[in-house]
C-alpha cells in the first residue's frame, strides 16, 4: 500500500467518528471585555490609530501580536514549541445560540471541547488570535506532531527562507525533506453557515485521538491549522454578518473588521500552501476553482494545476459518503459560465490567500438550514440536513489534507516558485489551452507588473495621514515598503527624502499590485460579475501614489515597519489654527475637538478654524490622528460649528463608518419613525436604506416635515434619492444606472461642500446621476467623459440605457438649499461602501458639517 493510500485510508477511517460532544465544565462569567456586553466600539479619536498591526516580521506580528491578544491567557512566546496549551476561558451556556436547534456545537461548547483535546494528548494546540466585534475569542487550533522549541525555530526559519530567499529554499535539501506542510482551514466566516466549524472539530478530534501509524506520520509531516469559527457573533445570532453588520468575506483587502484582521495575521504567520474556506448552502456542494475572470495578479499556472485536481479529489470524497445529496459537486471552473462565480476580487478569503502563497478554495456545503429554512422546517429535517453538511465539510477537509500530504513536494516547490518570480520580477507565465481540462482563452487573465510604486512625502502628497495609513496597511499585509533616505527622481518625477517606495521585485508582488493598481475595466469580457469588480487603494484611499512602469528606484532606502508620524501644528503660538478637511482622519479630529468642548468655526470653503487657546488639544489630535494644523488667516471669521447629531437610515457599513468618524448617530427607519422617534435633537438626517417618506404615518411625516424645515439632509443611492423626491427637498431628477454596475470611476470637481478638495476618483455600485437641476442646486462632482476606470458597468441589453456613456458628464453629487429651506447633499456615488474607499470619507464629513450648520443658531 502506498503512502498516499495509507493516509487517505486513515483519514476516511477517522471520518466515522461522530461530532464530539462539548465537554461539561464550570462556566464562570467571562472576564470583562468578553461576550456581547463588550461590544462598544472604540471611542473616536482615542487610543491607537495607525500602526496597530505593522511589524517587521509576519511571524512576530502574528505570534507575538495577534496570537497573544487574548486578555488574561498564558500565551506561548514566539519561540515555544508544540504543543502550545492555552486554557481557554469558558463562556456561559447560551440556550439561544442558533446552532443548538441544528444539533451543532454552540459557541459556548467550543472552548470546553478544545480544552479537553489539549489535555488529552500532545497533538492539539489552541491559541487566541483576537476577539470578535462583540468580544468573543477567535481560536486558532494547530494539529501537528510534538516539536521541541529548536524544531519549531527551524520550521520558522524555513518558512521565512521560502519567502525571503526562495532560491536558497529551492536548493535546501533538508527543507525539502523535513519542512512540515502547512494547511489552513477557515470555518464559519458567514455566521449562519455553521457546519464548517463542526466538520473542522470532527477532523481535529479524530486526528488528535487516532492511534494508527498513518495518522502519526501525517502529523510528523504536516502542520494543520484551523480557525474553527471566524465569526462567532454571527454563529450565535444566526446571521451572515458579524456583530457590526459586515460580511467578513468581503473585507479582506480592506480589513476593516477584527475578524478579517485576525485571519489575515494567521495566513501571514502560517504561510499555508493550501487552504479551504467552508461555507453553505448552494443546493449541490460547490467546490472552487472558480470561473473567469481570474484575478489578473495571480500566477494562475501555479494555482490551477493544484486547485483543479484537489477539487476533483474533494468531489470524490463527498461522493464516497453515500448520501444521495452528495453524489457530485459543482466545480465552477468546470461547470459554470464565465462571471457566474469568479475569483476576480481579493475581497474573499481564498482569493486573498492565493496572493499570500496558498492554493485557496471556497467550499459550499449543500443543504440549506439557514434563514427561511431555519424557521420553517421541522427540527428533525434541519438536523438531518446539518448532519449531511457536517459530513461534507469533514470530507472536503480530509481530502484536502490528503492532497496536500500527497503533493507536498510540488505544493512547497510552487510556493517557492511564486515568491522567486516575485523577487526576480519575471513576467507571468502563459497558460496554454488544456493546461488542465477545460482551460481555454476565456480563462487567460494576466497583467504587466509595474517596476515600482512611490507614495511621496512632502508637498507632492495630497494627504500625509492617508499616505501613512496606506503604508501601514501594506506592511500589515506583508507587502514590503522602503523609505528613501535621500531625494530621487523616478519615471520623470522628483520625490523628496522620506518618500515611500514599493519595489515590485518582491515575493508578494501580486498582492501589492492588487492593492495599489487602478484595476481594469472588464465590462466587455464577461456578461456579469458575482460581486464587485473594481477597487483601488491607490486611487480611493486618499493618498497620492505614483507608478513607475519600467524604471527601478535608485536611492538608498531603509525597510519600513511603521509609517513615520505625520501630525503637525505649524502655526506660530498665539495664532488661530486651520484644519483642511481632506481625509477621514481630519473629520475624526474635528469631532474629537468638538467632544473636548473646543469652540470651532467653519469657513465657507469647509476649512475648520481652531482658536489659538485650544492649541494643546489640537496638538494631541495631531499626534494621535496624524493630521496637520496650519495657521488660519487673520480674522478668518466663519460660522460656529457644533457637534452634529445624526439620524441615520443607512446600511451597516455606513453606520460603522459614521460612528468611526466620531459622529453622534441615532439609527432610524420607517418603523422607528412611525413608532414616535423624536427628531428635535437631530441636526442632519442621513438616508440610504430603510426609510420611505410615503410609508410614514401622519404623525411621523409631520415630525419629518418639521425637521426638514430646520435641519439638513444627506442621501445616498436609490433609496436616498427617492426620499428626496418624495419629500420635495431638492429639485433634481435621479437617473439610475444598471443595478449591478460597480467599480472605480473618474470624476471632476465642481466645488460645493462635497466636491471641494475631493479626490478625482470615486466608487460606484448601482450608480446614479442627477439631471434637471433646479434653482439653487449645483453639481459638486460630475462623472468624467469616460467614467469607468476599473470594474464592470454595461448598459441594459434590452434598452441600451444605464451604461457609462449615459452617465458621462452628468452630476454624480449635488448640493443645494431647496424650497423647504433644507440644506441637502445627494450622492449618486458610494463614498462609504464597505468602509473601503477611505479617501472619500471626508466628502461625507464635509457634507454633514455643511448641512448641519446651515440652519444652526449661532452659539
Amino acid at each position: 500500500m502506498s503512502r498516499t493510500t495509507r493516509v487517505l485510508a486513515a483519514l476516511l477511517a477517522l471520518a466515522v467518528a461522530s461530532p464530539a460532544t462539548p465537554a461539561t465544565a464550570a462556566t464562570p462569567d467571562p472576564p470583562a471585555g468578553a461576550g456581547a456586553s463588550a461590544g462598544a466600539t472604540r471611542e473616536p479619536g482615542n487610543g491607537p490609530e495607525r500602526n496597530e498591526v505593522a511589524a517587521t516580521d509576519p511571524l512576530l506580528a502574528a505570534s507575538a501580536g495577534a496570537l497573544a491578544r487574548g486578555q488574561g491567557h498564558d500565551q506561548p512566546t514566539k519561540t515555544a514549541g508544540y504543543p502550545r496549551r492555552t486554557q481557554l476561558r469558558v463562556y456561559p451556556e447560551d440556550p439561544t445560540d442558533r446552532a443548538v436547534k441544528l444539533g451543532l456545537v454552540p459557541y459556548h461548547g467550543i472552548a470546553p471541547l478544545l480544552n479537553d483535546l489539549q489535555a488529552r494528548g500532545d497533538r492539539v494546540s489552541v491559541e487566541v488570535v483576537g476577539q470578535s466585534t462583540l468580544g468573543r475569542d477567535l481560536y486558532l487550533v494547530t494539529v501537528t506532531a510534538p516539536e521541541h522549541a529548536s524544531q519549531t525555530r527551524r520550521q520558522d526559519r524555513w518558512r521565512r527562507l521560502i519567502e525571503d530567499d526562495p532560491r536558497a529554499a529551492a536548493r535546501d535539501r533538508e527543507l525539502r525533506a523535513s519542512y512540515k506542510t502547512p494547511v489552513w482551514i477557515n470555518g464559519n466566516i458567514h455566521g449562519d453557515e455553521w457546519e464548517g466549524t463542526d466538520g473542522a472539530l470532527r477532523v481535529i478530534t479524530a486526528l488528535a485521538t487516532a492511534t494508527d501509524t498513518a495518522t502519526r506520520r501525517l502529523l510528523e509531516r504536516s502542520r494543520l491549522y484551523f480557525t474553527v469559527t471566524n465569526n462567532p457573533d454571527g454563529r450565535v445570532a444566526g446571521t451572515r454578518a458579524n456583530g457590526a453588520g459586515f460580511d467578513i468575506n468581503r473585507d479582506h483587502i480592506t480589513s476593516s473588521q477584527p475578524e478579517s484582521r485576525a485571519v489575515r495575521d494567521v495566513v501571514i504567520a502560517t504561510q499555508p500552501v493550501l487552504m479551504l474556506d467552508e461555507h453553505g448552502y448552494t443546493g449541490t456542494t460547490l467546490i472552487e476553482p472558480s470561473t473567469a475572470p481570474h484575478g489578473q495578479n495571480y500566477d494562475y499556472d501555479l494555482y490551477i494545476r493544484h486547485a483543479y485536481p484537489n477539487a476533483l479529489g474533494m468531489e470524490a470524497a463527498i461522493a464516497a459518503l453515500g448520501h444521495p445529496e452528495t453524489a457530485r459537486a459543482d466545480i465552477p471552473f468546470r461547470d459554470y459560465a464565465p462571471g457566474d462565480w469568479d475569483d476576480w476580487p481579493p475581497i474573499f478569503t481564498p482569493m486573498y490567500a492565493i496572493h499570500q502563497g496558498a492554493v485557496g478554495h471556497t467550499v459550499e456545503v449543500p443543504m440549506q438550514v439557514n434563514r427561511g429554512a431555519y424557521n420553517s422546517l421541522p427540527v428533525e429535517e434541519l438536523r438531518r440536513r446539518s448532519g449531511i453538511n457536517t459530513d461534507v465539510a469533514a470530507a472536503t477537509i480530509r481530502a484536502a489534507i490528503g492532497y496536500a500530504d500527497t503533493n507536498r513536494a510540488a505544493l512547497v516547490a510552487d510556493q517557492i516558485e511564486l515568491f522567486r518570480r516575485g523577487w526576480a520580477g519575471e513576467p507571468q507565465r502563459h497558460v496554454p489551452d488544456g493546461y488542465v481540462p477545460g482551460f481555454g482563452p476565456e480563462d487567460r487573465y494576466t497583467t504587466t507588473f509595474p517596476r515600482a510604486y512611490v507614495i511621496p512625502a512632502g508637498a507632492g502628497q495630497r494627504s500625509p495621514a492617508a499616505a501613512a495609513r496606506l503604508v501601514d496597511h501594506l506592511v500589515a499585509h506583508d507587502v514590503r515598503v522602503r523609505r528613501a533616505k535621500a531625494p530621487f527622481t523616478l519615471a520623470g518625477q522628483r520625490h523628496p527624502a522620506g518618500s515611500y517606495v514599493v519595489d515590485m521585485h518582491q515575493p508578494k508582488r501580486g498582492l501589492a499590485n492588487a492593492i495599489l493598481e487602478a484595476g481594469r475595466d472588464i465590462s466587455s469580457l464577461v456578461p456579469q460579475m458575482y460581486d464587485i469588480s473594481g477597487w483601488s487603494h491607490g486611487l480611493l484611499w486618499g493618498a497620492t501614489v505614483h507608478t513607475s512602469r519600467r524604471e527601478a528606484p535608485r536611492v538608498p532606502t531603509t525597510p519600513v515597519a511603521v509609517a513615520g508620524p505625520t501630525g503637525d501644528v505649524s502655526a506660530p503660538y498665539g495664532r488661530d489654527l486651520a484644519l483642511t478637511v481632506t481625509d477621514g482622519k481630519d473629520v475624526q479630529a474635528v469631532n474629537a475637538l468638538l467632544d473636548a468642548g473646543v469652540r470651532l468655526r467653519r469657513l465657507g470653503d469647509g476649512t475648520v478654524v481652531v482658536p489659538a487657546s485650544a492649541r494643546r488639544a489640537a496638538s494631541a489630535a495631531a499626534e494621535r490622528l496624524g493630521v496637520r494644523f496650519t495657521a488660519a488667516r487673520w480674522h478668518a471669521g466663519g460660522e460656529p460649528l457644533r457637534k452634529p447629531v445624526l439620524a441615520a437610515a443607512v446600511a451597516a457599513d455606513e453606520l460603522f463608518v459614521l460612528r468611526d468618524l466620531g459622529f453622534d448617530v441615532r439609527p432610524v427607519s420607517t418603523t422607528v419613525l412611525n413608532a414616535g422617534f423624536e427628531l428635535s435633537e437631530v441636526d442632519t438626517l442621513v438616508v440610504s436604506s430603510g426609510l420611505s417618506y410615503p410609508a410614514l404615518n401622519a404623525a411621523a411625516r409631520s415630525t419629518v416635515d418639521a425637521f426638514l424645515a430646520r435641519g439638513g439632509l444627506v442621501t445616498r443611492g436609490a433609496t436616498g434619492a427617492r426620499f428626496n423626491a418624495d419629500a420635495g427637498v431638492l429639485p433634481a431628477r435621479a437617473v439610475a444606472g444598471r443595478s449591478d454596475a460597480n467599480g472605480v470611476v473618474s470624476v471632476t470637481a465642481g466645488g460645493g461642500p462635497a466636491g471641494t478638495g475631493a479626490p478625482p476618483h470615486s466608487f460606484v455600485y448601482a450608480p446614479l446621476w442627477f439631471t434637471d437641476l433646479g434653482p439653487g442646486v449645483s453639481a459638486d462632482q460630475r462623472y468624467a467623459g469616460t467614467p469607468l476606470v476599473a470594474g464592470h458597468w454595461i448598459a441594459d441589453p434590452d434598452d441600451g440605457r444605464g451604461g457609462p456613456a449615459d452617465a458621462a458628464g452628468q452630476a454624480a453629487v449635488v448640493s443645494g438649499v431647496g424650497p423647504r429651506g433644507t440644506a441637502a447633499v445627494l450622492f449618486g456615488t458610494e463614498p462609504l461602501f464597505r468602509a473601503h474607499p477611505k479617501g472619500l470619507f471626508a466628502q461625507v464629513g464635509r457634507a454633514i458639517y455643511w448641512t448641519a450648520s446651515h440652519n444652526q443658531p449661532e452659539t
